[in-house]
């Protein structure tokens, strides 16, 4: 899952930065607003967190444009404004949520984990396939009941095929969202992580491979190819 962070304020930023990449996810973090409003013309993020008082362009302009131009990327506004009418402001330009500083980190963990529920069409955090669920809130991917234990990029890479049922993903679509800027990752790379999820799954779930065109897992899918 790759997402974007607009915080113009350095250690703010780089506190959410962190603590997001260490969860696993591809983390581009970006402080002026005209920088960041010239990445959204051409790449695409699940999430993203948006500071309203940005040197460029403040996050109402950078949001209005990015719906004017048909995105439907769900976006959280950050700002040290509370009063009520610049929450109203921030929904009504088209702010998914929005979460006033400071705050607690644990209530960010839980509204982005939300956010991104959305991006993927998902009501609830808790998705089963076959034998195996997959607990977004808890952290924890289970099979049969028994905790399967994920290193992080792993644990992502299968929060993103199981977020696409049925979707044949591309090794550039899957790079794309399990890695940022700061990090390339070759197909090779995707072949490995891949293989490695495989071999941790077993015949819980399938992976199936459609030479030349990428991956999917497949919601009623028997045997591997």
């Amino acid at each position: 899952m790759r997402i974007l962070v607009v915080e113009d304020d350095p250690d703010l930023g780089d506190a959410i930065a962190r603590r997001m990449r260490r969860d696993g996810y591809a983390v581009d973090l970006e402080c002026d607003g005209e920088a960041a409003d010239d990445i959204l013309q051409y790449q695409t993020y699940d999430a993203v967190i948006l500071d309203i008082g940005l040197p460029g362009l403040d996050g109402f302009s950078i949001l209005r444009a990015l719906r004017n131009r048909g995105s439907r990327t769900p976006v959280m506004m950050l700002t040290a404004r509370s009063k009520v009418e610049d929450r109203v402001s921030a929904l009504d330009v088209g702010a998914d949520d929005y979460l006033p500083k400071p705050f607690d980190f644990r209530e960010f963990d839980a509204r982005c984990r939300a956010l991104l529920r959305r991006s993927q069409g998902l009501a609830s955090g808790v998705t089963r396939i076959g034998r195996m669920e997959f607990d977004r809130a808890a952290k924890h991917v289970r099979i049969d009941g028994e905790p399967l234990v994920l290193p992080n990029r792993e644990y992502r890479l299968l929060e993103v095929l199981i977020g696409n049922i049925d979707r044949v993903l591309s090794k550039e679509q899957i790079a794309e969202q399990l890695f940022d800027f700061d990090n390339e990752a070759s197909a090779n790379a995707i072949e490995l992580y891949i293989a490695r999820l495989r071999k941790k799954l077993g015949d819980a779930i399938v992976i199936r491979t459609l030479r030349g065109f990428g991956y999917v897992v497949e919601s009623h899918a028997e045997n591997p190819a």
